[in-house]
């Protein structure tokens, strides 16, 4: 588990430098100092901070409606889009067509930029690929690591989601977890299906799946509380977003089991939880970082040419956190930012 969490701290570093070398290239330390907060002042005043043409860049996810991740992923995208004087869009569907369609539309109206994400991959090739033969850039983020070079894409921003679930894994196993449930909310999506079969790799003791109906919370809690009430053993939950970590909290309760409740991704409520020690740990992939990075990576290669990663994903996550960081992240979390 050190290492996992070692190399997170490696690549925040770089991608924090990353962000400051976005934000301004090839200064000395004392005028790149002045000139990162003279673009902060701007972009907390609305302004751009390039002179560079207003450029258009949609990004469209395979998000629910609802879902507090995709808030933060576009707090990150907006704030890029004010510094770079980019006209931003978003557009989203948790149905693989239509989030093709949503491409589309976007292709249709030449923007000059497009960000996707690729959940279901199938479903997005052929638009994806029109889109870089349009000679539109792409850039994939949050899933589709695996599909995103050969579709043509300049980059992938996000976590590798097998080994985030190995992380998930390692910790369950950490704890002396025996059994685990890691709850799916949303069939079809190959990250979710990574995620669980990646923490059934690295445990040593028994995972299994459990497919839920994301789309109603109710729903969500009835299965988990079903699941809990017919086998006592289980030890731990693992959601995979967020929002549904308080309904398997609530699940356990009126279920009347001692299961730990973990999950995947980072918001306010659950940065509370953990606090709180309602929850016993996340995995946060830092959506902010891949919204952000996501416009400024687009700037820069209509501005520069420039592309990250060498071919390779610029990787976002997974950081596991627990009750003792919580405290720390709770500033961020609360300004939705993390």
């Amino acid at each position: 588990m050190a290492t996992v969490r070692t190399g997170v701290r490696a690549i925040g570093a770089v991608l924090a430098a990353a962000v400051g070398v976005s934000a301004l290239a090839g200064c000395s330390s004392t005028g790149g100092k002045r000139a990162e907060e003279r673009a902060q002042q701007a972009t907390a005043e609305g302004r751009s901070a390039v002179n560079t043409p207003k450029w258009t860049v949609a990004m469209v996810t395979h998000s629910g409606d609802g879902d507090t991740f995709w808030d933060i992923v576009q707090n990150g995208a907006k704030q890029a889009a004010v510094k770079d004087n980019i006209n931003f869009l978003y557009a989203n569907s948790d149905e693989g067509q239509e989030q093709a369609q949503l491409v589309q539309s976007y292709i249709d109206k030449n923007v000059d930029g497009l960000i996707v994400t690729l959940a279901k991959p199938d479903a997005m090739k052929a638009v994806v690929t029109k889109a870089v033969k349009a000679g539109i850039p792409v850039i994939t983020v949050n899933s589709g690591v695996d599909q995103s070079k050969s579709f043509g894409a300049l980059s992938h921003i996000g976590q590798d989601e097998t080994i985030a679930g190995e992380a998930v894994g390692e910790e369950l196993a950490e704890r002396g977890k025996k059994k685990a449930l890691c709850v799916v909310h949303e069939q079809g999506n190959v990250g979710h299906e990574q995620r669980c079969a990646g923490a059934k790799k690295a445990f040593d003791g028994q995972l299994q799946n459990l497919y839920v109906d994301g789309t109603s919370l109710p729903d969500v809690q009835a299965s988990i509380e079903a699941k809990l009430q017919a086998d006592h053993s289980i030890d731990s939950v693992v959601t995979l977003g967020a929002p549904f970590a308080d309904a398997a909290v609530k699940a356990k309760e009126t279920a009347g089991s001692k299961a730990e409740v973990d999950t995947f991704d980072l918001n306010a409520k659950v940065a509370s939880d953990l606090k709180s020690g309602t929850l016993g740990f996340a995995v946060d992939q830092q959506p902010y970082l891949q919204g952000y990075e996501a416009v400024d990576l687009l700037w820069l290669y209509r501005y520069n040419a420039d592309v990250l990663g060498g071919g390779r994903p610029v990787l976002t996550g997974p950081q596991v956190v627990t009750q003792k960081d919580a405290g720390a992240l709770e500033e961020y979390t609360k300004r939705g930012t993390r």
